[in-house]
């Protein structure tokens, strides 16, 4: 079914041939407006076949090289260690240790990309026989304004424009994060109703629309650092309910049914990126995590590098009878497709449990397990084939969990409604090994996080005694520490995490991304020191726009 869609998207493209894409990146020129419309009459199907580059330049802000699925490695979950022997890790060090600064090619990279795609809008937008077709300029407007909610995150003070055509010399103001709110969620309560209610790969529908407004709302109070309006919570709360109440939406069978290769029929996914080996490849997980050796594992043919590592502070945070455990991770000696163990210049390929170090001195090709969540095939080239599940529904079930919780109930139903959710999206983790286990009470999910939060380092060379360093900081502290556990449990690896340890506090106040330690990463002991909650504005950017101002901190 991925290959059919991709085929009648590209099919499309090539069949009206008045179109000439050279590049899907390449948005200097404005090529549909010099098309003469008297020649032919546009209809919705030819509108659509020419987002091409709104639809790759996704992909690219996802998945190309320093991605914003990296943007993960600066939580408490997974790292790319320095790997002794290996190399290249180094372009890491600085997102685990939260030594940020506006050279990394992480932060360029996602904001030349999603400055594409908006580019990519904007250029349809202005052309008038895109106009003339309202679900096609409603789509449009709803990925800008996904584009925008990226960058919002990341950098939170970002140029807002919306034309194509611009005079000579003329340069984006840099907006406010109240003007950049306000257009955001303008844009999304237009459209909302008008991107139709079938969700296909590549395609926002309204409900992807309201799972950004309902995200919006969620990070509000923390991303404006004011706690002081539980309105909010409220309010995506009701853009919750809406999905819901559609019943187009429910929790797939099994946890691993998310991330097949192919996702486009599965129950629970509100918003996939498509990912295709042919038109659109590049989710490299099964690359970045896998030692060279461990290809024989799975039989898959491409690169690896065995870059990424989780942090054994994480892995023990896990209940043994999770079968998340298993379908996210592997570790221990490795067989190949055929049961032989194998070997690495005559031993064994162990991943062991503990990371070394992220760069002091750093860690041994076989230390850290490795992630086998997304679907890795026989004789494919790794994950690059593999679908993304950006919004999926048990977010939307966790979501409205988090809002009772904060609220302490809303609209009739209660804080035993939210363990109720919660619970439900633990079910399938848990039924073939020990039900009773998937039950989370409102206790648990308010009380502490079993996470044992503090520094975490050997810095021991391999044939050395280790000499670890090590500090106590702890999770009892955490609000609603216990939901932010089962959010990790669910959601590793889906560019979810930063968002969260940003938004869940301790009680002094302080959130979890600035307040605690992990691995080599340490916390800040100035709790008003919260310049970390968003990135550097590139200094490529700051260059080539003399209305930018880098952010407070940098």
């Amino acid at each position: 079914m991925k290959l059919n869609l991709y085929k009648s998207l590209l099919g499309s493209v090539i069949g009206v041939g008045m179109f000439s894409l050279n590049s899907c990146t390449d948005l200097s020129e404005t090529i549909y407006s010099q098309i003469a419309s008297e020649k032919y009459e546009f209809t919705e199907n030819d509108a659509s076949s020419m987002f091409a580059p709104v639809y790759s330049s996704l992909r690219d802000v996802y998945w190309a090289w320093y991605g914003y699925a990296d943007l993960d490695i600066c939580t408490d979950l997974w790292c790319i260690p320095l790997r002794i022997g290996v190399g290249w890790g180094d372009l890491y060090i600085n997102l685990h240790k939260h030594d940020f600064h506006q050279e990394l090619y992480h932060l360029s990279g996602l904001w030349s990309n999603a400055y594409a795609g908006i580019n990519a809008c904007n250029r349809l937008l202005a052309d008038e026989a895109v106009q003339a077709a309202e679900s096609s300029v409603a789509q449009l407007r709803a990925y800008r304004a996904l584009y925008y909610y990226l960058l919002f995150d990341a950098f939170r003070n970002i140029p807002l424009d919306t034309q194509f055509e611009h005079e000579d010399g003329w340069q984006p103001e840099q907006a406010t994060p109240q003007q950049m709110w306000d257009f955001i969620m303008g844009e999304l309560e237009d459209v909302q109703e008008l991107c139709g209610t079938e969700s296909t790969m590549n395609e926002l529908s309204n409900y992807a629309v309201r799972m950004i407004k309902a995200k919006m709302y969620l990070n509000h109070n923390a991303w404006f650092n004011d706690h002081s309006d539980d309105s909010y919570y409220k309010k995506c709360i009701d853009e919750l309910n809406v999905i819901i109440s559609s019943n187009k939406f429910s929790l797939a069978p099994a946890y691993s049914d998310n991330f097949k290769e192919d996702i486009s029929d599965c129950s629970e996914i509100i918003f996939g990126i498509p990912f295709e080996y042919l038109y659109a490849g590049g989710n490299y997980f099964a690359n970045l995590w896998m030692n060279e050796a461990g290809r024989a594992t799975f039989g898959f043919t491409g690169w690896a590098t065995g870059g990424g590592g989780a942090l054994s502070q994480f892995l023990d945070t896990y209940d043994e009878d999770d079968t998340r455990f298993t379908d996210t991770w592997i570790g221990g000696p490795q067989v190949d497709q055929y049961g032989e163990p194998i070997l690495v210049d005559g031993t064994r390929l162990d991943y062991t449990w503990n990371l070394r170090s992220i760069d002091n001195p750093g860690c041994y090709p076989m230390e850290g397990y490795r992630m086998v969540k997304y679907e890795i095939k026989e004789g494919d080239w790794g994950t690059s084939y593999d679908d993304v599940p950006f919004f999926r529904y048990a977010d939307v079930l966790m979501m409205k969990a988090e809002c009772l919780l904060r609220l302490g109930g809303y609209n009739g139903e209660t804080e035993q409604d939210a363990a109720d959710l919660v619970t439900r999206v633990r079910e399938r983790a848990f039924k073939s090994t020990d039900p009773d286990k998937a039950t989370r009470t409102v206790a648990q999910l308010k009380g502490g996080s079993v996470y044992k939060y503090g520094h975490y380092e050997n810095i021991a060379k391999q044939d050395e005694t280790d000499n670890w360093v090590t500090t106590e900081d702890g999770g009892n502290d955490i609000v609603l520490g216990g939901l932010l556990d089962d959010l990790a449990w669910e959601f590793v690896a889906e560019h979810h995490r930063r968002q969260d340890l940003i938004r869940f506090r301790m009680t002094n106040g302080q959130n979890v991304f600035n307040g605690k330690s992990w691995f080599c990463k340490d916390r800040k002991t100035d709790i008003n020191d919260n310049h970390c909650d968003i990135f550097p504005i590139p200094k490529s950017a700051i260059d080539g726009n003399i209305n930018l101002k880098q952010n407070e901190g940098y």
